[in-house]
């Protein structure tokens, strides 16, 4: 999460400040005490109590007892201690990813922890963007319950493309879409009236995979499907470069590839075709590719090495221009990462006159659900913030939910 911003001069933002740190702390450490929040905070306990009494009162966080597998030996024979945590139910957050052939959606609640999650073959070329905005909608949407919707805070929207930050989709060349109101697309279409953002599916792959994991230090993030979209993390926070499209590795022309950029050579489309090219399968898929890698069939093979020195070299550009401290691949195509990584490393070894410093390179938990993961949570961070409209009222408390 990002530092909570300065505290206003007026009694009313004051409070409004103490009301999203508070909702920040307990969501950083899921449970804590009375006192550990008032001494996190800075405040008395008084003081304090006034911000936790609000919060309880509007149904965003509940007290429940500490169990003893979370108390210290020396303090399990007294009383059980009572403790501070969200309310899960209390909010739930919408993410899409409208991919080139798929859609993806989730829904996480105010713990961040997905509660739905669905996908969908889609062929988004081929469709309107409202048509693709709208199916994905329903996709999800038909997956909640209307508790779940009406304790909606937020829809997120990812795709592949160049976004403004009005949320107009500039270009998308791989689903063919140009100068696209696609926050207002999605603010029509949506059933509840929520707030909306929209990102690249790369950004939103990082902003996801930095909620879970943390995002100190400088991660390079490639998502790999038909494109190959790439984002910047640098301690915890997303580098979009001066026109939002920092970290876009996949559009680098490869030298002696007769033009081709990296994403022609290492995203979905390229290995589906050459596996069926070389299988004779005309309606040969990732699945089946995949499985006959692992079962070492040569002519899978031949084609997922030459996937791993093509991928090394992508990786080795990037990391002399930003030095990453870890490299994290998503999308439907990473998982091809784990069976060939001895090799990718060889690779970039053989690749380096010198020996510069090797990133850690992973896949993520949930590749294929990183992005509209991602998606959510960016309204997910919105709502523990002063953007929250909920927490700016005359009053300055916090607005009940439930």
């Amino acid at each position: 999460m990002n530092d909570t911003v300065s505290i206003g001069s007026s009694p009313r933002k004051i409070r409004q400040n103490n009301i999203v740190a508070a909702l920040q702390t307990i969501y950083s450490h899921r449970r804590l005490s009375r006192a550990d929040l008032a001494r996190k905070l800075g405040m008395n306990r008084s003081s304090s109590g006034e911000i936790v009494a609000e919060l309880t009162q509007s149904g965003f966080v509940q007290e429940s007892e500490e169990s003893s597998k979370q108390r210290p030996e020396q303090s399990r024979a007294g009383r059980p201690g009572i403790m501070l945590e969200l309310v899960a139910e209390a909010a739930f957050f919408v993410g899409i990813e409208i991919g080139v052939e798929h859609i993806s959606a989730v829904v996480v609640d105010l713990s961040a922890d997905v509660r739905v999650c669905r996908k969908l073959a889609f062929q988004t070329p081929s469709a309107t963007v409202e048509e693709a905005v709208g199916r994905a909608i329903e996709l999800i949407t038909d997956a909640m319950s209307k508790g779940m919707l009406q304790r909606c805070k937020g829809f997120g929207i990812s795709t592949p493309a160049h976004i403004r930050p009005d949320g107009f989709v500039a270009l998308a060349p791989i689903i063919g879409w140009r100068d696209v109101p696609l926050k207002e697309i999605g603010r029509s279409a949506f059933p509840t009236d929520v707030p909306i953002a929209v990102e690249n599916d790369a950004n939103a792959f990082a902003i996801g995979d930095s909620y879970r994991h943390g995002a100190a230090g400088v991660t390079l993030f490639l998502l790999m499907e038909t494109g190959v979209g790439g984002g910047i993390v640098i301690d915890g926070k997303l580098f979009r470069g001066g026109h939002g499209l920092a970290g876009e590795i996949g559009h680098t022309l490869v030298p002696g590839s007769g033009g081709q950029k990296f994403e022609q050579l290492i995203g979905r489309e390229v290995l589906i075709r050459q596996y069926r090219e070389a299988t004779g399968r005309a309606d040969g898929d990732l699945q089946e590719f995949l499985i006959d890698v692992r079962d070492r069939v040569p002519d899978a093979v031949n084609i997922a090495e030459t996937w791993s020195r093509h991928l090394a070299y992508a990786l080795l550009q990037a990391c002399r221009l930003i030095d990453p401290d870890r490299i994290v691949l998503g999308g439907s195509v990473a998982s091809l990462y784990p069976m060939v990584a001895a090799r990718v490393a060889v690779h970039m070894s053989e690749s380096q006159n010198i020996p510069f410093p090797t990133p850690r390179i992973v896949v993520d938990d949930d590749a294929e659900f990183g992005s509209a993961f991602g998606a959510a949570c960016m309204l997910h961070q919105r709502f523990l913030s002063l953007e929250n409209e909920e927490f700016s009222g005359e009053d300055g408390t916090a607005q009940r939910s439930i």
